[in-house]
């Protein structure tokens, strides 16, 4: 069987592949459309973000068995309809989510001691104490949305702080446990300090983070995004920065990122993301928060292995 490889990953994906018997074509240096002029010719395609597998591609692609994303969302693969095609599609959520749970603590850390004023002050020899006290997650109230492979990963690593951790699933239940208690959306708005949001990008969560879901909560919040940069609106984001509902944020995924996530759509930046590189109140990344040198060797290494065991059983 051929495997298209439509992205760089780590060496250890490909050779898993070629030591299982796979012929594999590693093309990532090819355009989008020169992958999928091409795709036809194969039993299975691993990517990350460099296209969107539609209906029309899958169509196109009789010989297509299986489709693994090194990565733990599925947006960008038309999964539902590879399904009714018999195509297997695989992704490897359990890869990175420790990587995805440490940056989510780094940047929470980083905006709660103003880290990042403070660096660059001293760095210009301004030297502030009093203004750049900061605050505790200790005792804080802090609310997790979605307790999939990511969420429960912020909130292992959250137990050591000492805070309080809500978390809420409506696709999950019988998580709770000493440390993170099973709740509701409305015990998180009444009560939480910070929200942290873990859910995938799909119709019921696109521009879930809004002003009216803002709103609802009692006391002024900071609010961490580490899922997908659609999942919450940025007009409404830095609206809510202004009038001080929203006390901060942390950043790692934007609305405006193209599909491969490398890069943001439009040359022109938009005003509202304008406001937020501008911001003390924000910390922000270009979509790293699962990016590790050690995530990048697991989610490689678990995706050959998916595939190996999903393609010989399709043989």
């Amino acid at each position: 069987m051929k495997i298209l490889l439509a992205d760089s990953n780590h060496p250890i994906l490909h050779q898993a592949l070629i030591n299982a018997g796979f012929e594999c074509d590693l093309f990532w240096e090819k355009s989008a459309s020169e992958l999928i002029s091409i795709l036809p010719n194969y039993d299975g395609l691993i990517l990350r973000s460099k296209f969107k597998v539609t209906k029309e591609i899958i169509d196109s692609c009789p010989k297509l068995k299986c489709i693994g994303r090194v990565g733990a969302g599925m947006e960008n693969i038309d999964v539902e309809y590879a399904t009714t095609k018999k195509i297997i599609c695989l992704s490897v959520p359990e890869g990175n989510r420790d990587a995805l749970g440490e940056h989510a603590i780094a940047m929470l850390l980083m905006l709660f001691n103003n880290l990042k004023k403070a660096d660059e002050e001293v760095r210009k020899g301004i030297w502030l104490r009093a203004e750049n006290r900061g605050v505790e997650i200790k005792n804080k109230t802090i609310g997790i949305i979605g307790f999939g492979n990511m969420g429960s990963s912020f909130a292992k690593k959250l137990i050591g702080f000492e805070c309080k951790i809500l978390a809420y699933d409506k696709y999950i239940s019988g998580f709770g446990d000493q440390f993170i208690t099973e709740t509701t959306l409305e015990k998180i708005f009444d009560e939480c300090d910070v929200v942290s949001l873990h859910t995938p990008l799909t119709k019921e969560t696109e521009f879930m983070i809004n002003a009216d879901f803002i709103n609802k909560f009692k006391k002024d919040i900071y609010i961490i995004n580490t899922a997908r940069g659609k999942c919450l609106n940025t007009n409404d984001l830095v609206a809510a920065l202004k009038s001080g509902k929203v006390k901060g944020a942390c950043i790692d995924v934007f609305e405006y990122e193209s599909v491969s996530f490398e890069q943001i759509e439009n040359n022109e930046i938009p005003e509202a993301l304008n406001y937020l590189i501008h911001s003390d109140k924000v910390v922000l990344s270009p979509h790293i928060g699962g990016w590790t040198h050690e995530s990048n060797f697991k989610m490689s290494e678990m995706i050959a292995n998916k595939m190996i065991n999903a393609l010989k059983t399709s043989s």
